[in-house]
């Protein structure tokens, strides 16, 4: 069997007394995408930065592709591509010529860089719009152009934080179908979002962290099993602060927020029954997600930053 893409032992991070990340360990395989999901603040900008060498480690061990971060982070660096999840393109260049600058970094021979771009165009939907200069380009092509830069490389591992982040519909569905792609050709993907659809389509294995601590691992199948009953009916448009116009089964879990009741059950026949057709009264019936587990797990208490 491969080694693993990334092995983590013990890190943490401290800044001015704080401890952001709390003594983590971390294995993730070869040729999966691993999500690492959290609020703000939860620590993981900090760990991806702690990968990527762009911060040392307070305490820990980091392997990277069978070599140790810090030591050999320009080694390291060679063999990685990262989506970042500000934009940092180039605007004052065409899109050929930000592939171009980008491949300069790796000091790749000539002829491979124009063969890459040219495939790399291909993959991100952007033939027709090489010599097209990034400020004109639009959110979508400019996320695809920041991906094809960061594969200019034949990266084993590519990094991406918060990849699909403003993107419309439309733009974030083609996204996922090229990370879809690097995926099946084995590229390692690991991916930070907000997006609990995104992680919950693209991720094979996912860890959810809080306050610099993971809380747990698996699929997100495993999760959701695991932490969530698995069907919920989310009713909208009850009186505020008042108690519910029917009964609830004591086996259910409720959670009320302002005119809405979230009912976690086991099975959903008895409330159903009771909510047909009541007037003035939304109820929305679907299997638990993602998004369920992250919210149990982590609270609803906004977090800004």
């Amino acid at each position: 069997m491969s080694t693993p893409a990334i092995v983590v032992r013990g890190l943490s991070k401290v800044y001015d007394g704080l401890r952001v990340v709390d003594g983590i360990d971390l294995c993730v395989p070869r040729g999966i995408c691993f999500g690492l999901l959290g609020p703000n603040g939860a620590g993981k900008t900090t760990t991806l930065r702690m990968l990527l060498g762009l911060t040392p480690p307070t305490t820990g061990e980091l392997v990277v592709l069978d070599l140790p971060m810090p030591e050999a982070a320009r080694a390291i660096r060679a063999r990685i591509g990262i989506v970042p999840q500000a934009d940092t393109l180039d605007p004052d260049f065409t899109v050929v010529e930000n592939l171009r600058i980008y491949a300069a970094y790796f000091g790749l021979p000539r002829q491979l860089v124009e063969e890459r771009i040219e495939d790399l165009l291909e993959f991100a939907r952007l033939q027709d719009r090489r010599n097209a200069r990034v400020e004109s380009l639009s959110g979508g092509m400019k996320r695809r152009l920041t991906l094809a830069r960061a594969l200019i490389n034949a990266p084993e591992l590519v990094v991406l934080d918060e990849p699909t982040t403003g993107l419309d519909p439309q733009a974030r569905h083609l996204l996922w179908g090229r990370l879809e792609e690097l995926r099946a050709r084995g590229t390692t993907l690991l991916l930070t979002t907000h997006y609990m659809e995104e992680a919950e389509r693209l991720c094979d294995e996912l860890v959810v962290m809080d306050h610099g601590r993971l809380l747990d691992r698996g699929s997100p199948r495993e999760l959701i099993a695991r932490h969530v009953e698995p069907e919920v009916i989310e009713v909208r448009g009850l009186p505020v602060d008042a108690p519910p116009p029917f009964d609830i089964p004591p086996d259910c879990r409720v959670e009320r927020h302002g005119s809405s009741l979230v009912i976690h059950t086991r099975d959903s026949g008895v409330c159903m029954a009771q909510l047909g057709g009541r007037p003035g009264l939304t109820v929305l019936h679907r299997p638990a997600g993602l998004e369920d587990v992250f919210l149990r797990l982590t609270g609803r208490e906004l977090r800004d930053g």
